[in-house]
């Protein structure tokens, strides 16, 4: 799973929707060849100004959005505002440039890679009018994607120290805090009163986060992070005495009291939080997990449509296990092979730096592979980290981090390695392939370096394409030769088939009404995962309703745009072509990316 954006609650809610529902249209290539008029040059350069106008209305807003793109400014020591207000003023920009772009310019006379813009900002502008009115649906604190892990996580992950002026930024930022916090927990005050909150085992996670960040046992992991840094600047004693003690005091009387004063709002939340799990409960519960289903797979599946696609490649899935059952010589049932594969110690680590070195080798060979099928290439470094003590025990289990596009910060793909028992032998090449190459590092950085284009193109997402990319080259990495190891492909079918179970229990938890009792159980038979991670994953569906469904509805729409180009090109099918038909236009919606695949189908006849 990738992470693009910092948070997922409070004031940022409305513009992360926004990001993860931005489509993107066919370019140029795609369509008509005709030289492009100098009157059409004139209206490119007016239209590529509005757009410009509306990304610097929005990084003007999100000091945070700023940094994660490493803009260092006078903004950099700032968080921006949590407060509704703060959401209202980002729909209105949103809503307000796609009307003067409506009222302006005639999609018609613009040039086609312009014509592709004003489409994908008309539609995204839509599909983010769409998910406003449930703003304040979204958990603030929870174990996903809570502020009281993702602000620690920000400081220590993006905000980078080169400089005096940087430290004291970082050291505004700490003392920031606390506001910031005060505003979230106000927020969820409000919301958990209304009815909005999640169920109450999700309580003893973001208690145990904010715990730890202020226990007297164990070092401060924000303070650790800022001497770090520091140390690796050169200044003068004083100096660097001086941002140590002014760390310190922004710690100790601003946000230290604002995590004390969350910690206790979170206990009496606790204590009223409702045992059900699903969002049906919330006031017009279904309009809401309707709009999230079509946001996320950007298609009008329904629930029963998903949960039964669900069903369907459950049952494929199980029954090319079967045939590895038979390779490897196993005697007795798939739920027996699953309980042996689940349990037996040959298939787990016994240390992180062998899960780190030889997640790192698999990477090291696919690189050198993947020139055979890939004719457009990252230029980004990426690196393996495992996942901050502070938040291991709520965090999931992989996730990534792009890249800054100015090279400042590489690709991150971050291993949760708390508990090795939950990390298989077995499923260690398929997540790296999805995670790293040739799946999100990849993908990440050519959509990073798209070139000339508006920045909502180069950093928004469409998750049905990101995360539909991402277990596509799962299976992918079979066609390059690799998964020698049957147990190896084993764990492959496994982690599709645990994405093919998310269209199951997703949908039964928030459609269908399932406890997550219940939905564990349904991993617990039909999956091979161990305990540990069929409950991390459960409890992750629970708080990020739909979201999960993306990942095999995305997958399933690539392998039959593949199937077809090759059906009808045969020999004049190219693997590599197809790669950059996926990839060169950046992140669609599935319905766009049909259309890109069959006009290239159509150029290469």
């Amino acid at each position: 799973m990738s992470k693009r954006a910092p948070f997922l609650s409070g004031s940022a809610f409305a513009a992360l929707a926004l990001s993860a529902c931005s489509p993107v249209y066919p370019d140029a290539q795609s369509a008509s060849t005709e030289p492009v008029a100098a009157v059409d040059e004139l209206e490119v350069a007016a239209i590529g100004t509005l757009f410009a106008d509306y990304d610097a209305a929005q990084l003007a807003e999100s000091p945070l959005g700023k940094a994660y793109r490493g803009i260092r400014d006078e903004d950099y020591g700032k968080w921006g505002d949590y407060s509704d207000a703060a959401d209202v003023k980002q729909h209105e920009l949103v809503q307000n440039t796609a009307q003067r772009m409506r009222d302006t310019y005639d999609i018609a006379e613009l040039s086609d890679e312009d014509a592709l813009s004003y489409r994908l900002f008309n539609a995204q502008a839509e599909r983010s009018a769409s998910l406003f009115p449930f703003r304040q649906y979204g958990y603030i604190f929870d174990q996903m994607n809570g502020s009281q892990s993702r602000l620690p996580a920000f400081l220590i992950n993006i905000h980078r120290v080169s400089s005096v002026a940087d430290a004291s930024a970082y050291v505004s930022r700490i003392e920031g805090m606390g506001e910031v916090l005060d505003t979230l927990a106000a927020d969820s005050k409000a919301r958990a009163d209304a009815g909005v909150m999640p169920p109450d085992w999700v309580y003893p996670y973001v208690i145990k986060d904010i715990e730890n960040l202020l226990s007297a046992d164990s070092p401060n992991p924000i303070l650790v992070d800022f001497g770090e840094k520091l140390d690796r600047l050169e200044m003068t004693i004083d100096q660097g005495g001086d941002l140590r003690g002014a760390a310190q005091l922004a710690w100790v009387n601003s946000a230290r009291p604002a995590f004390e004063r969350l910690l206790a709002e979170m206990k009496r939340q606790q204590a009223i939080a409702p045992t059900d799990d699903g969002v049906w409960r919330f006031p017009k519960g279904e309009a809401y997990y309707k709009a999230l289903l079509a946001n996320y797979t950007t298609t009008d599946l329904t629930a029963d449509e998903i949960h039964n696609i669900g069903l369907r490649e459950v049952d494929r899935i199980h029954g090319e296990m079967r045939a590895i059952m038979k390779t490897v010589g196993f005697e007795g049932t798939l739920q027996e092979f699953f309980e042996h594969t689940r349990t037996g110690d040959q298939f787990f680590y016994t240390t992180r730096e062998e899960y780190l070195a030889d997640a790192q080798t698999k990477l090291d060979a696919m690189e050198v592979k993947l020139p055979e099928f890939f004719a457009t290439l990252p230029k980004d470094p990426m690196i393996i980290k495992p996942v901050e003590a502070f938040r291991e025990q709520s965090a999931g289990k992989a996730f990534y981090q792009s890249p800054a596009p100015d090279g400042s910060r590489p690709g991150t793909y971050y291993v949760n390695l708390y508990n090795l028992r939950d990390m298989s032998k077995n499923e260690l090449e398929a997540l790296a392939y999805h995670e790293g190459l040739p799946g999100h590092h990849l993908q990440r950085s050519i959509q990073t370096a798209l070139g000339d284009v508006p920045a909502f193109r180069r950093f928004g997402g469409v998750t049905a394409y990101s995360e539909g990319w991402g277990l596509y080259t799962e299976e992918l990495g079979k066609d390059m030769g690799f998964y020698q190891d049957p147990y190896s492909d084993f764990g492959r079918l496994g982690m599709e088939l645990w994405r093919a179970c998310r269209l199951v229990v997703d949908t039964g938890i928030h459609d269908k009404r399932w406890s997550r009792e219940r939905a564990i159980q349904y991993l617990t038979d039909n999956t091979p995962n161990p305990e540990g991670d069929i409950r991390k994953a459960i409890e992750r569906y629970v708080v990020y309703p739909g979201q999960a469904t993306a990942y095999m509805i995305g997958k399933l729409k690539i392998m039959e745009l593949r199937g077809r180009a090759q059906t009808e090109l045969g020999d004049k099918f190219d693997i590599r072509g197809f790669h950059d038909v996926i990839l060169k236009n950046g992140p669609v919606p599935l319905s766009i990316m049909e259309e890109n695949v069959e006009a290239w189908i159509s150029s290469q006849s």
